[in-house]
């Protein structure tokens, strides 16, 4: 068996130091190229066209009394339906949701959903309340 003697390193190992190195040079090149935000532009300027976006939506409320309100404004159900139809004819997909008060009488609900498919929207949204536990 040989004893190895303690002797000084002649060379210096640099893998580490460059390892390191090309770290940094990695995390540079991302922070720069992230720092580009774009390059500036004018944007034209929206026409007053009627846009292709989806419609607006119409909220049918059923007070607990049995009161209808049409996006918060009271109206009778023969009212409603004049006013369903109207819209229907101006936007063919019309959106509708259905907001009837918890205490309101089924009945109340029922009519409405039952003037909305005589009016033949289909699309149509019944509001209720997230239970919290």
């Amino acid at each position: 068996m040989q004893i190895q003697e303690d002797k000084a390193y002649d060379e210096i190992n640099i893998t580490p130091m460059l390892d390191l190195a090309y770290v940094l040079l990695v995390i540079f090149i991302i922070m720069t190229t992230a720092a580009v935000q774009g390059v500036k532009v004018n944007l034209p300027k929206a026409s007053n066209q009627p846009s292709l976006a989806k419609p607006k939506t119409v909220a049918i409320t059923i007070a607990n009394d049995g009161k209808i309100f049409l996006d918060a404004v009271p109206v009778t159900m023969a009212e409603l339906s004049d006013r369903l139809q109207v819209k229907k004819s101006q936007v063919p997909d019309l959106p509708v949701v259905v907001r009837g008060d918890a205490q309101t009488q089924y009945s109340n609900v029922v009519d409405v959903l039952a003037l909305l498919s005589a009016l033949d929207i289909t699309q149509i949204g019944l509001v209720t309340q997230r239970l919290v536990k």
